[in-house]
Formats: C-alpha cells, structure tokens, sequence
C-alpha cells in the first residue's frame, strides 16, 4: 500500500490518539500500591498497556485481579479530567482526514463507560465512525478480532486500511487482521519496542504520521 492512500484508518486510543500516560500508569500504581502494598518501577507498571485492563491486574496477582480491577477504575475515573491530556497535531490530523473522505475508527481495550470518560474531557469522538471497546468482541488485541469487528460495522476489508497504535499488542493485531501496521512513538512503548514487531512504519511525530496516511 502506497502513503495516503489507506482507507479505512483504524487507531488505538490511549497512547495514540489522546495522552493517558500519566493517568493510566498513575491508576496502576494507585492500584498496586493500595492492593498488594508494592511499589513497582513505572516500565513495570505499563508493561501490558494495551490489552484488557483485567488482564493486566492478572499480571500483578492472580488472585488479587478482581480487587486491583476495581480499585483502578475508582481511582482512574476520578482523575480522568485532570489528568489527561491531548496531543499535539493529532486533533488537526482527525479533521484533515474527515475533510479528505477517510472513514475513521477506534478500536481499544478500554471498556466502554471508561471511553465515554475520556470523550467528556476530550471531545473528539465525532471524528469516528466506529468505536470498537473491549464490551464489543470476545477476543482482544493482540488477537484480530476487534479489528475484525470495525470492518464489519464499516462494511469495509482489510486490504486497504490500517491500524495506527503505540504498542506491540496493537501491531499484532494489525497485521494479524490482515492490514497495514504503523506504530507511534508518542504513547506507551518506545521505538525499540514497536521495531521488532516489522511494523509498516514507526512515527515519531504527528506530521509524520500525517505523510504516511495522506502523502506527502
């Protein structure tokens, strides 16, 4: 697939298209600390951003994921508004790519009143025609089939679109859904992260980002 000419542009949430990452590593630590009485390095902490937020307290206890699940979410909800945060460029990049006729969506494994949160203190959800959450499909990224789900309600294939996020478990998912794999490096994983996944490309910025769905 050429720059510019991807249709539909898929995108993860957090990490990429607003900033959560004070807010999601803030809620982990909140978390771990009140649960499990531990303090973790913030690598630690964010290791698994990007799956089902119950399977990443899984990986602090098993036994104790229900009540770090719940704890998180209290916490996370109450400091939404304060702590996140837009990008820069990316608000401008969404209408560029409206004005342009590109069908856009979502797909992330937040749930969806966590979601709806996040569009209370950033209103970018009419940008999207489709916001796949992790209440929308059984299996979650890295597994296909929430991409495979924004297809579907699109009435689109895979051939042309793509999926733009910034973790390793997005990646996985894009190309396993059979689309072009573009990671970003403004979120939660750095370059040296998202390189071993042989991605279509990595950005570093918006305006790069913006060339390769666009052109230049």
């Amino acid at each position: 697939m050429t720059a510019g000419a991807y249709d539909p542009i898929l995108f993860d949430l957090d990490g990429t298209v607003i900033d959560s990452v004070a807010l999601i590593r803030e809620s982990h630590r909140h978390a771990v600390r009140t649960v499990l009485g531990q303090e973790l390095t913030d690598e630690r902490l964010v290791a698994n951003v990007g799956r089902p937020l119950i399977d990443q307290m899984r990986t602090f206890s098993e036994d104790r994921a229900d009540e770090l699940y719940r704890v998180y979410r209290v916490w996370n909800h109450a400091n939404t508004a304060a702590l996140l945060r837009a990008y820069d460029g990316m608000e401008a990049l969404l209408a560029e790519l409206t004005a342009a006729g590109r069908s856009l969506g979502i797909i992330t494994s937040k749930t969806r009143d966590a979601v709806d949160l996040a569009w209370e203190s950033l209103p970018l959800r009419d940008f999207f025609e489709v916001i796949i959450t992790a209440d929308d499909s059984d299996r979650h990224k890295p597994d296909p089939a929430p991409l495979h789900v924004a297809l579907e309600r699109l009435g689109r294939d895979a051939a042309s679109a793509c999926y733009v996020g910034d973790s390793p478990f997005d990646l996985r998912a894009g190309k396993a859904a059979g689309m072009a794999a573009i990671g970003v490096t403004w979120g939660f994983f750095g370059r040296e992260l998202l390189a071993p996944e042989a991605p279509d490309a990595i950005c570093d910025t918006a305006a790069e980002l913006r060339e390769i769905l666009l052109g230049p």
